[in-house]
């Protein structure tokens, strides 16, 4: 069983398809492909199920799922930890929310920059599900998610507590005339997709409000999701810091919710027996001073 096989597979897992795997993996799909059906046919069973929105586990490609993880983690951490003298350098993989690294990451980047220059930090964002993923298989040194995450493999130590708003177009003063004035269904729900526990969180007020019916309608990059607020396609759940600092802050209105679904508190995730390498020890060195921390 080839490693490179392992790990093509434990990404196209993640991803979900074969497109999204190989930008990942900076290579070009018939690899990828090749690589997968290596795999089955030295395993002798299918692991994926094919389909037109993409690929799922199949039970057998479930039960590999967490060796393969742990495979692909050990690899990478055996690499570091070989390089590792001490003095932090080489690279550092770090995700996080799109929200987050819009607003709450480039002071601690800068910060970490000037004290670790010789560290190559890379940054990816993704939705929480697709990071927590990606810390287990260790494709990801670490990663700042919407918590909680309870997993025997991650720890976690909190890193930002945001207030969750609910944001309309303009129009809609006030979250009594939003509710009073959409159709029965409710107004399209502005998500990104599945995996983002926003989405999920705006889902539950959905069916809170009386509109568990309503459209879905996704997005990829968050200036397109407050764009199309502003625009009244629809209405979307985001951290308050994020809208308030937006160019468009002046075209949307911003409705405050009850503390239960608007409270949520950013975590940075790491691999409970991964190697505490000086490159990943200097970033959390950072995070644990860095005056937003926790107070945010």
């Amino acid at each position: 069983m080839e490693l490179s096989d392992i790990k093509t597979f434990a990404a196209v897992a993640r991803a979900g398809g074969i497109t999204r795997a190989a930008e990942e993996l900076n290579t070009v799909q018939s690899n990828v492909t090749q690589r997968i059906k290596a795999l089955e046919a030295e395993i002798g069973t299918p692991l994926f199920g094919r389909h037109s929105r993409g690929m799922t586990l199949t039970g057998a490609g479930k039960r590999l799922l967490p060796y393969a993880q742990k495979m692909a983690a050990l690899s990478r951490e055996a690499v570091l930890a070989a390089r590792d003298d001490g003095e932090p350098k080489g690279p550092l993989a770090i995700g996080s929310m799109e929200t987050t690294a819009a607003v709450r990451l480039p002071p601690l980047l800068a910060d970490f920059h000037r004290h670790f220059p010789a560290v190559r930090l890379s940054l990816r964002t993704a939705t929480t599900a697709d990071l927590v993923a990606a810390v287990l298989d260790g494709a990801l040194d670490g990663a700042f998610v919407a918590g909680p995450i309870e997993h025997a493999e991650l720890t976690s130590v909190s890193a930002f507590r945001e207030e969750l708003v609910l944001v309309s177009a303009r129009r809609w003063a006030s979250l009594m005339e939003l509710r009073a004035g959409t159709p029965e269904s409710g107004p399209t729900a502005l998500v990104f997709r599945t995996g983002c526990t926003y989405r999920q969180r705006l889902e539950q007020i959905f069916v809170e409000f009386g509109w568990p019916s309503a459209a879905r309608f996704e997005l990829g990059t968050l200036d397109g999701m407050i764009g199309c607020v502003a625009a009244d396609m629809g209405v979307t759940l985001l951290p308050r810091a994020v809208v308030e600092r937006s160019a468009m802050i002046g075209n949307v209105s911003i409705h405050a919710l009850s503390p239960a679904s608007a409270r949520v508190e950013t975590l940075f995730i790491q691999r409970r027996a991964g190697h505490q390498y000086s490159a990943l020890q200097g970033f959390v060195s950072c995070l644990s001073k860095d005056d937003e921390v926790i107070a945010a």
